[in-house]
């Protein structure tokens, strides 16, 4: 159980600082502008994608929101990382820029079953 409770914080918190604190800090500077227009995306994709990545994150992290808003949140952040792979494989080719997005998705996977272990056992 704290092996569990160890790997859903860090993973967690991993996500958090990823996807929610770092764009948050960095999404209105011109290279995140860049970039979204490198990929072919309308500047307002970014706005709308920063909220969704800090509103997504703060119900991942905070105990209290409830469990179904917790599935959308996985649900969203997974789909945005096959998307990012996507985006970058069909305009930049296969290489890194595309695997990334699948590495951090690995570790929110490792959050996603972990959250469920902690959910199905009682609490000590």
């Amino acid at each position: 159980m704290k092996k569990t409770k160890i790997t859903f914080w860090i993973t967690t918190v991993i996500i958090f600082l990823f996807e929610g604190v770092m764009p948050a800090l960095t999404g209105h500077t011109e290279m995140a502008k860049e970039g979204i227009r490198h990929l072919g995306y309308p500047e307002y994709f970014g706005t709308a994608l920063i909220l969704f990545k800090v509103a997504g994150t703060l119900a991942l992290i905070i105990p209290i929101v409830p469990k179904r808003i917790k599935e959308w949140a996985y649900a969203g952040f997974t789909f945005d990382f096959l998307f990012a792979m996507i985006s970058h494989w069909v305009i930049d080719g296969f290489g890194f820029q595309a695997v990334f997005p699948l590495i951090v998705l690995g570790i929110l996977m490792l959050s996603y079953f972990s959250y469920h272990q902690l959910q199905s056992k009682p609490q000590n």
